[in-house]
């Protein structure tokens, strides 16, 4: 089991990615390792989680609650997005955006599209993210995410009878099953990378600990942008 987890066959190693669109440094981790993949030759597996249960199985609180942090969230993340070449952006309004109305619809109709259409999971993730962390838009009503959707290019068709997946106790069980495993990994956050090597699971907080992932990984930091990948 460990061998096939692993991609061991293919010579490549397994990273975990737990996140949440709601996290905007879950999207700097994903989109760093998207352009780490073959250069690592690294077996990313995405991994929707639901942030608010994480939160509060963990007894954690959003950074931004706590007055000091929030503060220097609000510079940390103009420095992060410029750095690691992202296109992120603060909502205006942060606490309505994110803090009070939370990400779950979304992340139910991501974990929608990972057990039906795979293929699509890297790209509507990625325009849920840019709806809410750079053009300032909701990512909870039916409509917001159908858009989301057809931007990442999936038939309308498909996109309505996922949004209706999305309500499923399938679906809803699978959100919180992968919940339930980040936490048991040890997650209080997201993003949260677990890297699969020799057969043990070693679990990374936040996207400023991806340094360390390549030296648990055996492999070489070359900054941010290892190419000229930009979006």
């Amino acid at each position: 089991m460990a061998a096939a987890r692993e991609g061991l066959g293919s010579g490549k190693k397994l990273v975990d990615l737990f996140y949440d669109v709601v996290s905007p440094y879950s999207w700097l981790g994903l989109e760093v390792l998207c352009r780490y993949r073959p250069i690592w030759n690294i077996e990313l597996r995405l991994r929707p989680a639901f942030l608010g249960g994480i939160m509060k199985e963990a007894s954690n609180q959003p950074p931004a609650m706590v007055p000091k942090r929030g503060q220097y969230m609000m510079k940390d993340i103009p420095r992060m997005a410029k750095y690691y070449e992202v296109p992120l952006k603060m909502p205006k309004d942060f606490f309505q955006s994110v803090i009070k109305k939370g990400s779950l619809p979304a992340m139910r109709f991501v974990t929608a599209v990972d057990i039906a259409q795979p293929q699509f999971l890297e790209s509507v993730s990625r325009e849920l993210w840019m709806r809410i962390w750079c053009r300032d838009e909701d990512i909870l009503e039916p409509e917001s995410i159908l858009a989301a959707a057809e931007r990442a290019g999936v038939p309308s068709d498909q996109a309505k009878k996922l949004l209706e997946m999305s309500t499923s106790p399938e679906v809803k069980n699978r959100l919180r099953t992968t919940t339930d495993e980040a936490l048991k990994y040890g997650a209080f956050g997201l993003p949260s990378f677990v890297a699969h090597v020799n057969g043990e699971p070693q679990l990374l907080f936040g996207s400023d600990r991806l340094e360390l992932l390549a030296n648990v990984l055996g492999e070489k930091w070359l900054g941010p942008v290892p190419v000229s990948a930009k979006l």
